[in-house]
């Protein structure tokens, strides 16, 4: 092989190698928003337009010491990451709790439920005393406050009163508006449900 086609031969794997890589998988998940049947239940397109691109839902790196499968929650920065294997982690946007209903700490996913019914609690019916209609519990739907999923939060043998959560309020990622709860988009936490395991360990930082 002369040298004219030996640098012909060089283009050629470089250009095949920048095509390949041109086709390799997306690590953020803009495109996963989308209207969504599930279990009964249509889960409409999220505006995903409308939410900062940094509150989607993407593969980053992330430097832990903390085993895959754990969960870690950033409030101040409005993020919770699902820590995977080789310094990966799936991150999500969150909302958080407002003023005077923040919480920090570590606990335990004790309970999974698919389209969970909502309870509020006492001393919420309290300072709202139009949800006195669902003291017994708000069934299921696409409008009930936890979304299409939950992720119950136990310490100690002992339930925190917090979940991890879907919410049909898109619009809250990224702010601290939850009565201490952390909502995630409805697409987001039905993926959050499918990695995360009973009895994984949940870190709530400040």
């Amino acid at each position: 092989m002369n040298l004219r086609s030996g640098l012909l031969a060089t283009l050629l794997v470089a250009a095949a190698f920048l095509s390949g890589c041109a086709n390799l998988p997306k690590q953020v998940f803009t495109s996963e928003y989308g209207a969504v049947r599930d279990a009964g239940y249509s889960l409409p397109r999220i505006p995903i337009e409308k939410v900062a691109s940094k509150y989607h839902r993407q593969v980053v790196n992330y430097d832990t010491r903390e085993k895959p499968g754990t969960i870690i929650v950033d409030t101040s920065e409005k993020f919770l990451y699902f820590v995977m294997p080789d310094g990966k982690a799936m991150r999500y946007g969150i909302g958080v709790g407002r003023a005077g209903f923040e919480w920090t700490g570590t606990a335990r996913i004790a309970m999974k439920r698919e389209w969970p019914t909502w309870t509020p609690p006492a001393a919420m019916i309290r300072r709202e005393p139009k949800l006195k209609k669902w003291a017994g519990g708000m069934p299921p739907g696409t409008s009930n406050p936890l979304g299409a999923r939950a992720l119950y939060l136990y310490r100690g043998g002992s339930d925190t009163g917090y979940r991890l959560h879907g919410t049909p309020e898109w619009n809250s990622i990224g702010k601290a508006m939850s009565s201490g709860c952390i909502r995630l988009m409805n697409q987001d936490i039905i993926d959050l449900y499918e990695r995360a395991e009973v009895g994984a360990k949940v870190i709530v930082k400040g």
